[in-house]
């Protein structure tokens, strides 16, 4: 037998090939970006500004969504979109009406924007 006349050389007659493309993946947070978020979000809670979180993972963008009640809509939600990186930064942080209050492309810059500044009250 030549190695023309082998079985795997020759497709099989009426089998459609099965597609091998994967799933593209999906955006995540990486493990120091949700460190900053989960510290963000305990501070938050010890004030009593926040008492929940979601957080989605989507094909183009990873969302972290606050709430003061579960059954609302959230507060601010802090998006990571890496199609925006180059041109405006890959993280904002945008408002209950839709408003982006801040975006950058560092995490810990486009936070700070939900720091409450303490201040003395005299």
């Amino acid at each position: 037998m030549s190695e023309s006349d082998s079985p795997q050389s020759k497709p099989m007659a009426g089998v459609i090939p099965f597609p091998t493309a994967t799933k593209p993946a999906n955006v995540t947070f990486d493990r120091r970006e949700l460190a900053e978020l989960l510290n963000l979000y305990g501070r938050m809670v010890a004030a009593g500004e926040w008492r929940d979180y979601a957080i989605d993972f989507l094909k183009d963008q990873a969302q972290f969504s606050v709430y003061r009640r579960s059954s609302e809509v959230p507060l601010y939600r802090i998006v990571k979109d890496p199609a925006l990186a180059k041109r405006q930064g890959a993280y904002s942080v945008v408002a209950a009406t839709g408003l982006v209050l801040k975006r950058g492309t560092e995490l810990s810059r486009v936070l700070r924007v939900l720091d409450k500044k303490l201040s003395v009250v005299g």
